[in-house]
Formats: structure tokens, sequence, C-alpha cells
């Protein structure tokens, strides 16, 4: 019989389409008295294993997950590192939203009917979750940001083929290069994901060799990916859009991009876009929706922010051991990249 190196174990999960793997149990110590301290510790110790739960042959390129550790602060219910084909994220809006509809259903959280506070620290700070609870099931989860402000605008690039394009830096929980899509000669649709990739990595890679993005307070750095939007159309109070994410080493965001979400409104509203009883309803390359409005006004440091709620769904579509084989001569996944 097998002895097994490891055993992990997940729920699987989806939120509008982007999977979830969360790591519930198996997974080693993690010390830390931050949530960032512990980031930087897994990065630094147990990124085999990252690679392991995200990669082939037990994930894939778009696999994206998050592994459940102790809250940092007096009032927190958990803390959570999101993990993705390259790393860690600084936070991720559908992981909030997945991670509270599991920890629910499943009882890891003992829910109530009517609405559920689940506070969750993450490495860009506290977000809240607000789930709506019926006959035990999670019908709806919207969570509170951290503030999210337009970092820097008309930021100008050239792209190959393309010539000049001007874009804008915003944070959302992570930093975003923001354009609208027609600048780059496209549309959002699954026809077109190859060449969104190029276009919108060559981006993130020339707004990185251009621009320094670090957060003023928080500890967050760098820029965590692009998304290319389309021009948002309104009716009444509501806005409609659609965008695609392309994040960490290539990644798509099958879900409208929670963070992403918060970040757009910021971008929208300082454009004059978007006003404060407004709706943003984002649809993602697949046609799933998150909804998306700002709470109110704050400040960061020097830039004007929002603080903004995004609302989703999602399902639990698994439950898994993961293990490793001793024998196994792919230990740590692999990855064929452009799959």
């Amino acid at each position: 019989m097998v002895s097994f190196k490891h055993y992990i174990n997940c729920i699987d999960a989806h939120t509008a389409g982007e999977p979830l793997r969360i790591v519930t149990s198996g997974f080693p110590p993690i010390p830390g008295q931050t949530i960032l301290e512990k980031r930087a510790y897994v990065l630094k110790h147990y990124d085999h294993l990252r690679r392991m739960i995200m990669l082939e042959p037990r994930g894939h390129s778009g696999m994206y997950g998050c592994i459940i550790v102790p809250a940092v602060t007096a009032d927190g219910d958990l803390g959570v590192l999101f993990t993705n084909n390259d790393g860690l994220s600084p936070m991720c809006g559908h992981g909030i939203i997945g991670l509270t509809t599991v920890l629910l259903e499943t009882g890891m959280v003992i829910p109530v009917e009517g609405e559920n506070i689940v506070k969750i620290d993450t490495p860009a700070g506290r977000v809240t979750a607000y789930a709506d609870v019926k006959a035990g099931q999670v019908e709806h989860v919207r969570f509170r940001n951290v503030p999210c402000f337009v970092y820097k605008r008309d930021i100008v690039l050239n792209i190959d083929g393309i010539g000049d394009v001007l874009v804008d830096a915003a944070y959302g929980g992570g930093f975003y290069i923001y354009l609208d899509v027609k600048k780059v000669g496209l549309s959002i649709s699954t026809e077109n994901t190859e060449r969104l990739v190029q276009v919108g990595m060559e981006i993130k890679n020339k707004a990185m060799a251009k621009l320094e993005f670090k957060h003023p307070s928080s500890g967050i750095a760098g820029l965590y990916g692009t998304i290319l939007y389309e021009t948002p159309q309104r009716d009444g109070h509501k806005i409609r859009t659609k965008n695609i994410c392309i994040f960490a080493d290539g990644q798509v965001d099958r879900s409208p991009t929670g963070t992403g979400t918060g970040g757009r409104i910021a971008l929208h509203y300082k454009l004059g876009e978007m006003n404060k009883d407004d709706t943003l309803i984002n649809l993602s390359i697949i046609d799933t929706a998150f909804e998306g409005r700002l709470i109110e006004e704050t400040q960061v440091g020097d830039f004007e922010a929002v603080v903004t709620e995004v609302s989703g769904k999602a399902h639990i579509v698994g439950f898994n051991q993961l293990v490793l084989d001793p024998r196994d001569p792919l230990p740590h996944g692999f990855r064929i990249i452009g799959s």
C-alpha cells in the first residue's frame, strides 16, 4: 500500500464560472502575525504545495483556489490566502463569494435564516461578506471590499501592431490596468480569448516596466492584471458592461472579477460615467454577472477612494482529497504555457 506524502482536503466550487479550490485541511501550519506575513511564508516555503494544488495533473492553467487560515484580527471570523497559477493573489472577490458560500453551506460557519455576516482577513485588509440564506442554502453573497481608487490616469503604452494606447490604473484589492477594448480593435468574446490574453499580457508587462505600483498603506505592491472592457451602456440607474480580466501568468478569469469590478466602479465614478445611486452590471467573457455599487466615498493616502459592494452567486461542485505519491515524477505539477 502506498504511503502518500501529502493528504490535502479540498472543496471545489465556482463563482460565476470561475473555479475556487478551497483547502480545508492537510496544509502545513503557516506562521505569521499578519496575513501578509503568512502570504510571504507560503511563497517562500510552500510554493511547491501551491503548484501541486493548482497545476496539472490535479488542476489546470485556469485553476484558482484559497487556503483557510486563522483570523489575525480580534473580531475576524477567519483569514484567507488566495492561490493562482503563478503565486498568491492579494485579494479575490469571486473567492470571497465562493468561500462564504462554502463556509455556510457546509456548516463550517453555522448559518442562520436571513442575513449572515462573515468577517474575513485578507492580504489586502478586512473584507466583510453578507450572505442571504434561505432554508439552509446561500442564495446570494455580497462583499464590502477594501477601499478602491484610481491610481493613475492616461498612461501611454505602445502595443505591437496597434500603436500608442491610453490606459488607466486602478486599485480594487489588487492593481489593474483598465482600458476600453475598442482601443485595441477587439470585442469581449470567447473566440477572441487567445488574442485578448496576448494583448492583455503585453499591456501588463509594459505597464510594469513603466510604472511602480504600490499601495500607500496596505503593503500591497505590483500589477496584478489587465482588464479590457466594453463601453458601459446606461439604462436608467443601471450601467451594463462586459469585461475580461487577464491576470497572474496569462490566466483568464471566467467570472467578471470581483476586485476588478470594484476598481471599475472607482474608475467610472472618477470619470463621471457612474453616479452614487447607480448599479454596475458587469458581465464576464462567458456572460455570467456580478453587480456592483458605490457605498461611500473615503480617502486612501493622497487618493480619493470609494467603498464598493459587489455581489454574485457561487456553487459547490465537489469534495476531494489531493495526495502526493512519493514516487510521482511530477510532484510539483506542471503547466503548458498557452493551454
